[in-house]
């Protein structure tokens, strides 16, 4: 099973290829490229890339794939503790392109100018493609080993759905080191055989594309710029992953560029299992079973509006994890994802957010953190938000915001918006304005941090 078929496919006499802000690889130059790195790893038992905006981490990315070993992505910019910590765990031995803090491993350089046309065996489809990093919320962050039939499936499922073909042009801002950039983005275009533009994250404007792809926080960055949310008129299909979009930036570009956006939900451990119009529940891809259990281990019934616990069972499934050996899904193919959802009478999906930290329990009553976050985020003065829980004297736990906001806007302004259009137990309690929401290395907002911050002063009753 060949993996990039578009590599040699009907983009092979292309000159532009792979485009990072103004510079260009063309279909040859990128395959010949790789092939070069490939010669020169192969036999490792897995490969780092410091997964930055350049057509060197893609070369690097797309030669291990060639060669057929595992493919580390390390995020550029992550504690040298960090990447210590996942060279060791995923057993790397070599790190393409250029040194990296925290590492002592032999280096690879990767050289644009050399080609090699030495076609290498494919390897089998069960062996990893890549080991993702996910998570680092709470703690620290999971390797998670993903296969080439798994990638395969769903980037074939993917293109069946969004119609995508080589005459598209995918352009994209998702951070290479992320599931949707890497896979979705880059090994998608080139299975396809589009063509595919890669946006710096402080880029403004890019090259015309067909399909534009992008997080939620880049999307609501892209739709409080007009002009340039403007720009994406003539696109084909705008596409937002990693994370449900906040309906009210879904239609403000819709209001600006004609297209309603399109959500892709998965997680690195599945992958793109749903895809629908932003703000409405999601349809399962074909070959994609799933089922919503209730805390009584039963499923909820099919009414949009009962919360259970997402489980999926697919071919797109990872393989385990690296820092627990064996630890496939389990024998009946069900991996649960650990997100709240609702299931509607047609079989859509509404993702409500993950347990634990991403619901406050107040008074007994669960309320999704991300319905909250998705109502600050319709106030014209909010740019980020995040919700948590904080300690309740009597009512177990309440709603506290930490916001990224223009100038001037009140606490009181957004806790009477938001009582506005939820119930009384969503309202937050107590709104902290801040200039950047924690991140994890994988880019993740750091709920266990703000949750600790909000924990020193128990909250009591009015």
């Amino acid at each position: 099973m060949r993996l990039l078929p578009g590599l040699r496919g009907t983009g092979a006499d292309r000159s532009d290829a792979l485009r990072v802000a103004d510079r260009t690889l063309s279909a040859e130059a990128l395959l010949g490229c790789a092939n070069a790195v490939a010669g020169r790893i192969r036999g490792a038992r897995a490969v780092a890339v410091e997964a930055g905006p350049s057509l060197e981490a893609m070369v690097g990315i797309v030669g291990a794939v060639q060669a057929g070993v595992p493919l580390v992505p390390l995020p550029p910019g992550a504690e040298p503790g960090e990447c210590s910590r996942i060279l060791r765990e995923s057993r790397a031995d070599v790190v393409l392109g250029r040194a990296t803090a925290g590492c002592d491993l032999p280096v690879v350089p990767v050289d644009l100018r050399q080609r090699s046309w030495t076609t290498h065996p494919e390897p089998p489809p069960a062996a990893d493609a890549v080991i993702l990093y996910t998570g680092g919320v709470g703690g620290l962050s999971r390797g998670v080993r993903i296969s080439h039939r798994a990638i395969a499936a769903d980037l074939d499922l993917l293109a069946a759905a969004w119609c995508w073909t080589a005459e598209d042009v995918l352009v994209q801002g998702a951070p290479l080191f992320r599931a949707y950039g890497l896979v979705v983005g880059l090994l998608g275009a080139l299975r396809v055989g589009s063509r595919f533009v890669h946006l710096d994250r402080h880029a403004t404007a890019g090259p015309a594309g067909t399909i534009y792809l992008a997080l939620p926080e880049q999307w609501a960055r892209i739709a409080r710029d007009t002009a340039r949310a403007r720009t994406l008129a003539g696109a084909r299909m705008l596409v937002s992953g990693d994370a449900p979009l906040a309906p009210a930036v879904g239609e403000r570009l819709r209001l600006l560029t004609s297209h309603r956006p399109v959500d892709g939900y998965g997680t690195t451990e599945t992958l793109v299992v749903l895809t629908g119009p932003a703000g409405a529940a999601g349809a399962v891809l074909p070959g994609v079973q799933t089922r919503v259990l209730g805390q009584d281990g039963r499923p909820v019934p099919a009414d949009g509006d009962s919360v259970g616990e997402l489980s999926v069972r697919s071919p797109t499934l990872f393989s385990g994890y690296v820092d627990r050996p064996g630890s496939a899904p389990p024998a009946d193919g069900w991996h649960p994802t650990g997100d709240l959802a609702t299931v509607d009478p047609a079989g859509g999906h509404r993702i409500l957010g993950r347990g634990g930290t991403h619901v406050v329990r107040c008074g007994g009553r669960p309320v999704p953190a991300h319905q909250v976050e998705e109502v600050l985020l319709t106030h014209p003065g909010v740019h980020e938000a995040a919700v948590v829980g904080a300690p309740h004297r009597t009512r177990g736990e309440q709603v506290v915001a930490y916001v990224v906001a223009a100038a001037g806007l009140t606490a009181q302004a957004l806790i009477d918006h938001v009582g506005r259009l939820l119930s009384a137990a969503a309202r937050p309690r107590r709104v902290h304005f801040v200039d950047e929401l924690p991140r994890s290395a994988q880019g993740r907002v750091r709920r266990s941090l703000l949750i600790r911050r909000s924990a020193h002063t128990p909250l009591r009753d009015p």
